[in-house]
């Protein structure tokens, strides 16, 4: 089973709209965002071009969390505060915004997955792989992207976009 995983999209309108629809167009049924969505209407632009679920925990820019949970929720959406723990392809994942204590966790997880530091980091461990897909508004490196997560072969994909 292959998921996206996507972090720090900062309304970045047609960076949102050109990752989440690489998704959609390579069959990508499960999106997790590592959070700093940023505004509530940004699900709406998701949703323009994609169709599977989405599972997001906040980021710390996230300041509108009520409206941002409502607008989810509208558009079949799920976001709330991490760590949030997922079962996926019988994987253990343990998904947050800031980075705590990743090489603990990576001991008691099959994957940890987070975001914040708009840094790219795919590193395998004993029992899994520790994740952050780097940012998807390039604001910061000035390079867009986002992961393709293999759960089968716990390997992840850095894509630039």
């Amino acid at each position: 089973m292959k998921i996206g995983v996507i972090s720090d999209t900062h309304d970045h309108i047609p960076a949102i709209q050109e990752a989440f629809r690489f998704f959609e167009q390579q069959g990508i049924q499960t999106v997790l965002h590592l959070g700093d969505v940023i505004s509530p209407f940004v699900i709406r632009f998701i949703r323009e071009v994609y169709s599977g679920r989405l599972y997001a925990v906040y980021g710390n820019n996230d300041g509108e969390r009520l409206f941002l949970k409502a607008m989810f929720e509208k558009h079949g959406a799920e976001i709330q505060v991490g760590p949030r723990v997922l079962t996926l392809a019988d994987r253990k994942i343990i998904m947050m915004h800031e980075p705590v204590a990743p090489e603990v966790l990576a001991t008691q997880f099959d994957v940890v997955l987070y975001g914040h530091l708009h840094e790219i980091r795919n590193e395998s461990t004993a029992k899994g792989l520790i994740l952050n897909p780097g940012e998807a508004c390039g604001y910061l490196s000035n390079k867009r992207t986002f992961a393709i997560l293999d759960l089968t072969r716990l390997q992840a994909e850095i894509v630039e976009f």
